[in-house]
């Protein structure tokens, strides 16, 4: 049968399908104006640098229940540093280890650790930015750690700058601690709030990383939080500007002007082959922090169980604005990488997958009850093993 000569069909006249036609078109309108928590983009590399078909936007998704045990555990993983190690400090439930991330139109892989460590056989990674940088390396450390657990090659005793090497596949894994990403100094170990006032060299790369990058096949690159700190700007080392750093007679362009240009200074040079760099880089997005109840150093804290229904998750204020300058800096830099210099700029947008996991942050439990520590409730890191741990199979996915 012709479906037009269904009897479904025969009870509809003309007027009647234009005005349902009308209808949910109106509906479509208010459903889309309701739904603008989260800004959405459509960055060039979603479908083939994936792997995945052209529908597949990884940023898109929900949390849905996993019925699968955690890929690894605190006393199976070596890698876990004790502020993210939930469960050794008495964390009660394991709610927040119960869920996956699904895109909207596809699967997401797992991070397969043999096919992992094959894909990148005989290359280098680094993981450059502050903490969270080194969250992300730990993580994946310890998914890694089903098929090599590998050596200590570190050229320093310092955590802060810690090289491993898988030795079977020849693969390098490193972490380079820079706050601000771009030079920076500690002008004040208190200033005006009590946390420090740092001069920032806007346009200057920080050596400590820049340096050695040309050695390096992948850069993982991430940044956030410190552009939070009190700080006074330079750029051709001439001072433009601050962010609260109450001095006189020195303009307060606020802390989105030196975020955005440590990132425009970081990426163009990466996207310009700086230091021999011919490789691949890889710019985590913001990593959201979920304080409830009160500020950072005021009281607040983050004591779910369970990732965040859909429309308790909103991106707004100073987040939302990094989070968008990240993306329009990384677009400029695609620009430049695209024109020649051998450098292939990719994606990790883990953001709005991440804003929902209000539950996964170690909040009092990075430490022992009596431990007096300076982020008490910790809601800005991420608990190991958990939800972070979709930021490799992120990047598994854009390795293939």
């Amino acid at each position: 049968m012709n479906p037009r000569e269904h009897p479904f069909w025969g009870c509809l006249s003309k007027p009647t399908l234009l005005v349902s036609f009308l209808l949910l078109l109106i509906l479509s309108v208010i459903s889309s104006s309701n739904q603008r928590s989260f800004p959405s983009f459509n960055y060039s590399h979603s479908s083939s640098s994936f792997g995945f078909p052209s529908a597949c936007d990884f940023t898109k998704g929900e949390w849905v229940r996993d019925p699968d045990p955690p890929r690894y555990t605190n006393t199976t993983c070596f890698a876990i540093q004790e502020h993210q190690n939930c469960m050794k400090y008495g964390r009660p439930d394991t709610e927040f280890l119960k869920w996956r991330w699904r895109p909207a139109a596809c699967e997401l892989p797992r991070l397969d650790p043999a096919r992992f460590l094959e894909t990148v056989r005989g290359r280098s990674m680094a993981f450059v930015g502050d903490s969270l940088a080194r969250n992300h390396m730990q993580s994946l450390l310890c998914l890694l750690s089903k098929a090599e657990r590998p050596k200590d090659v570190s050229k320093t005793g310092d955590d802060y700058f810690k090289q491993m090497l898988y030795s079977t596949y020849n693969f390098t894994v490193a972490v380079f601690w820079s706050r601000f990403l771009v030079n920076a100094e500690q002008a004040d170990p208190d200033g005006p709030t009590h946390t420090g006032l740092w001069n920032l060299y806007l346009d200057e790369l920080d050596d400590a990383w820049a340096s050695q990058i040309g050695l390096f096949d992948y850069i993982v690159l991430s940044a956030g939080n410190w552009f939070n700190r009190p700080s006074v700007f330079f750029e051709r080392r001439r001072l433009v500007g601050c962010n609260n750093c109450l001095l006189p007679n020195v303009t307060d362009l606020t802390k989105r002007y030196s975020q955005r240009m440590a990132f425009r200074t970081v990426l163009r040079a990466l996207a310009g082959g700086h230091g021999g760099f011919r490789g691949t880089v890889y710019m985590r997005t913001l990593s959201p922090t979920h304080f409830e109840n009160g500020t950072w150093n005021g009281g607040g804290d983050c004591v779910r169980t369970r990732p965040l229904a859909g429309g308790e998750a909103r991106l707004e204020g100073l987040q939302r604005e990094y989070y968008e300058a990240q993306l329009e800096e990384f677009r400029a830099a695609e620009k430049m990488a695209a024109r020649g210099k051998g450098v292939r700029m990719r994606l990790l947008d883990t953001t709005a997958a991440m804003l929902a996991r209000a539950d996964g942050h170690p909040s009092r439990y990075g430490h022992w009850a009596h431990e007096n520590v300076t982020l008490y409730n910790d809601c800005v890191h991420w608990c190991l093993p958990g939800p972070i741990d979709i930021w490799n199979d992120f990047l598994f996915a854009v390795l293939q």
